[in-house]
């Protein structure tokens, strides 16, 4: 199997297994999955606000947990560890949950939406944005967006440092999409960057600089010396 498609296969086995804890997990808030492939085995990080829940009564949830992803998703010795999240708010996956579950009752979108942008931005994001789709205000489905800060749409910082977390809910009007980008607070900016960037150049600069004039200095120590 070539390089491309051993990376397409881990991800999409990996959105596989999202998909399932999503589901299995919804009671205990889960909040995301971090899947490391190595040598000996596969290292799967649960992260849920509850992790009590993720374990079971003596472990069974998690042995369960377990067996499926050897069994059903050919997961290679996996080894199942629990974190618990620390801020809710600045993870997608509880939030984008909390907005369906908001709608599903009855709460207006646009009113759930701009409370989850504010508790967001609240919590110390450096941007956020929501995407709502669905037969929101008439028979035929839309998307409407919500967004606050910053949020890089492509590029290194997209890949490595935006957060992205899904929901949906079933209805009476159809099915609805919750979509969550979070760009969290230990993030660089584009602006950072470039300060770094140009203090690392003066340094630089100067540093050549200093070695001009202690050459020229020498020089002259010389003439004088002859």
């Amino acid at each position: 199997m070539s390089t491309v498609k051993q990376i397409v296969e881990k991800r999409r086995k990996k959105s596989e297994v999202e998909e399932y804890l999503r589901e299995k997990l919804k009671d205990a808030g889960f909040g995301g999955v971090d899947i490391v492939f190595t040598p000996i085995g596969t290292r799967v990080t649960v992260y849920a606000m509850h992790p009590g829940r993720v374990i079971g009564p003596r472990g069974r949830t998690i042995k369960e947990i377990s067996e499926t992803l050897a069994s059903k998703f050919g997961i290679e010795n996996p080894n199942v560890t629990v974190a618990e999240i620390e801020v809710p708010e600045l993870n997608p996956y509880v939030m984008a949950y909390r907005i369906a579950q908001a709608i599903e009752k009855g709460v207006r979108h646009r009113r759930v939406a701009f409370w989850a942008l504010r508790r967001i931005m609240d919590a110390g994001a450096r941007g956020v944005e929501i995407e709502i789709s669905g037969k929101l205000t008439s028979a035929r489905a839309r998307t409407e967006k919500y967004s606050s800060g910053l949020i890089p749409k492509s590029g290194d910082y997209a890949l490595k440092y935006l957060k992205v977390g899904k929901a949906s809910i079933l209805l009476k009007t159809g099915i609805y999409g919750v979509k969550v980008k979070i760009y969290p607070p230990d993030a660089p900016l584009p602006e950072e960057l470039n300060l770094d960037i140009e203090k690392i150049t003066t340094i630089k600069t100067s540093e050549h600089k200093g070695e001009v004039v202690e050459d020229g200095e020498r020089s002259k120590g010389l003439k004088t010396e002859e």
